[in-house]
């Protein structure tokens, strides 16, 4: 508990960066020590369950003065959760923006729970594809997630006493206030990157179908990771799909195969949810979906930095360029008897975000496009990951 303790007064006390603009960030709140007895009576014992995180179970409660909190609880069986649980502490207590969530404090002794601001409305996920509740997600609230998104991401990148990357943008991390304001959540797998470096090479850790191709099979890590999982994002706000578990046409590989297509053919106006067909803004959609495509593009030096979005999404930026293809997650293949020591390696897909997720086999194709839009090519990882499938969608983390 000291040396937790220790982690957060000396992240606390160092948190004197970049002056914000007070408009875009919370107004900032010292990290508390929780006792563990009072975020079981906060709690009622840890009785109403939100969800499960990447490391533990996540807890609605309030707290005597009336604030309401999620409380995430380390599982004692997870050696990763603990590196998780460290690193979103360490991260989380210096950053203060309208659009990622706050952490109010922690319990270390006896167990390590992490205490945050509930955010009412939950997660994009369960709205906008699990809950029946599509509708209440108008054009309006929808335009407003995805700038929302690309204001936090923005903060992480450059405007952060660290310069951070996220790793794991995707829907269920992305949280829905009273205001309908998004929050990035769940900072438990980034990382800090140097200023002076292009890139890092790193563990692959992520989830299906919003990982970057050159992430997902070198290791290659930098911004433009997050910019690619921000692309398909929007492109799922636009349409209503879920890029992983994409079936509508049988031809299409995924989401953003289609869109693209659709694209391509001059008609991206189909790649619309039908349910915004009364509130869109036929010029925004179209920006949009081209923003979409740009930040999945194959190759990350195409893909716009977020400044770069976060202008084209205030209509100052002039024309946007034109997409070339997206890389992506493609279809299953066989495990081959002896993995080729050339590839980089291919993690286990889960049940909920695997294109594929009945198959027995275990690894996965990426496609990657050429510079222009009539090149495509197929580049198979051949070397895999051996471990259990998170079932939430994250490749392992090795060490």
């Amino acid at each position: 508990m000291i040396e937790f303790k220790k982690l957060f007064c000396d992240l606390t006390k160092s948190c004197s960066g970049k002056q914000e603009d007070t408009e875009k960030v919370a107004l900032p709140q010292e990290q508390k020590i929780f006792t563990i007895q009072s975020l079981i009576s906060a709690t009622n014992n840890f009785e109403n369950k939100l969800g499960q995180g990447g490391f533990g179970p996540v807890f609605k409660g309030k707290l005597e003065d009336g604030r309401e909190i999620a409380v995430k609880k380390l599982s004692e069986t997870s050696k990763q959760g603990k590196r998780e649980f460290t690193n979103e502490a360490r991260l989380l207590a210096c950053i203060q923006h309208r659009n990622v969530v706050s952490l109010l404090g922690y319990c270390a002794f006896p167990e390590k729970l992490l205490v945050y601001e509930y955010v009412v409305n939950e997660s994009l996920d369960k709205l906008l594809f699990k809950s029946g509740k599509r509708d209440v997600l108008d054009w309006k609230r929808r335009y407003s997630i995805i700038d929302g998104v690309a204001q936090g991401l923005l903060y992480l990148h450059e405007d952060s006493h660290e310069r951070i990357i996220h790793r794991d943008i995707k829907a269920s991390n992305i949280l829905l206030d009273k205001k309908w304001r998004p929050k990035i959540a769940d900072f438990g797998m980034a990382r800090l990157y140097p200023e002076d470096k292009t890139h890092v090479n790193t563990r692959i850790a992520g989830t299906n179908g919003y990982m970057a191709p050159e992430y997902a099979l070198h290791g290659n890590l930098s911004v433009k990771a997050d910019v690619y999982s921000y692309g398909v994002v929007v492109l799922e706000l636009i349409s209503g799909h879920k890029n992983s578990t994409f079936n509508l046409v049988p031809e299409c590989q995924n989401l953003l195969d289609w869109a693209f297509k659709l694209y391509e053919k001059g008609k991206g106006a189909e790649i619309m949810d039908p349910t915004l067909a009364t509130s869109a803004d036929p010029n925004q959609v179209a920006t949009c979906t081209q923003i979409g495509l740009l930040c999945t593009q194959s190759d990350p030096k195409l893909r716009p930095t977020i400044r770069q979005v976060v202008v084209m999404l205030s209509k100052k930026g002039g024309p946007l360029n034109e997409p070339t293809r997206p890389g992506y997650q493609g279809v299953k293949t066989r495990r081959p008897s002896r993995p080729s020591s050339s590839s980089s390696s291919v993690g286990a897909s889960s049940q909920a975000d695997s294109v594929s997720s009945r198959s027995t086999t275990t690894g996965s194709t990426w496609a990657f496009a050429g510079s222009t839009s009539h090149a495509h090519h197929n580049h198979r990882g051949s070397s895999y990951i051996s471990s259990v499938s998170d079932p939430h969608g994250k490749r392992p983390i090795e060490g």
